[in-house]
């Protein structure tokens, strides 16, 4: 596999990936090389600053060379693609078994139980929370925050056709996407806002499950009349 592909399973395909099942093990291997470097970006980029950090101060933090390292990220900036990424091939994956009748509550109980079956470790959600708060100050860390949001709105959206019945590229359809996606980011900026207040470490995981539970209910009421 080159390089191209690689960079390719930071993105939409990930979730893809996802949902078909458990990845093999070359697959694992590379998500974890993908994380190990997301890490030490966002390390670096919280100690030093996005400008001041090279792509081969993030290499050597990871103890690979730079060229290995552009196999699997084009930018500094995309290298932390894989700490937004995994929580989201999640959420479609539960989407995606949303049976009729289920509530929202469900769901999100559905996306609790799969993050501690999955043996997701604390320090994921730390670093991801560190992650969107620099996306607060810093720009280009923003600019791919709002990148993410956008690229994977058709993953959404895939997942909403295939309980409705309406085509991915139904305008309704792009639209709830589109509400799902910028509810769920609210909802985890909100979290890294007051993640602070937390020993170091300890992410308060109650609080990531309320605030999506609050973010869905509202993505899925729409405003009221009058609103």
């Amino acid at each position: 596999m080159d390089g191209g592909d690689e960079r390719t399973t930071d993105g939409i395909a990930t979730v893809t990936l996802h949902r078909m099942g458990r990845p093999p093990l070359t697959e694992r291997r590379k998500a974890a090389m993908r994380m190990e470097i997301a890490y030490e970006a966002v390390r670096l980029f919280t100690s030093k600053g996005v400008a001041a950090t090279s792509v081969d101060e993030i290499a050597n933090g990871v103890g690979i060379s730079t060229r290995t390292l552009r196999r699997y990220f084009s930018t500094k900036e995309s290298c932390v693609q894989p700490l937004l990424t995994t929580g989201l091939a999640k959420v479609t994956r539960v989407l995606g078994d949303w049976q009729p009748g289920n509530t929202i509550s469900q769901v999100v109980d559905e996306l609790a139980a799969l993050d501690s079956a999955s043996g997701s470790h604390p320090a994921d959600l730390a670093m991801t929370l560190t992650l969107i708060r620099l996306t607060r100050t810093e720009p280009s860390l923003r600019a791919v925050w709002l990148q993410f949001q956008h690229d994977h709105e058709p993953a959404i959206a895939e997942v909403l056709a295939a309980c409705t019945g309406k085509p991915a590229d139904d305008l309704q359809t792009k639209i709830k996407a589109a509400i799902i996606i910028a509810a769920l980011c609210a909802a985890a900026e909100h979290v890294a806002q007051h993640a602070d207040d937390t020993p170091s470490g300890q992410p308060n995981t109650n609080a990531l499950w309320t605030a999506t539970r609050t973010a869905l209910q509202t993505a899925a009421e729409g405003l009221e009349p009058g609103h």
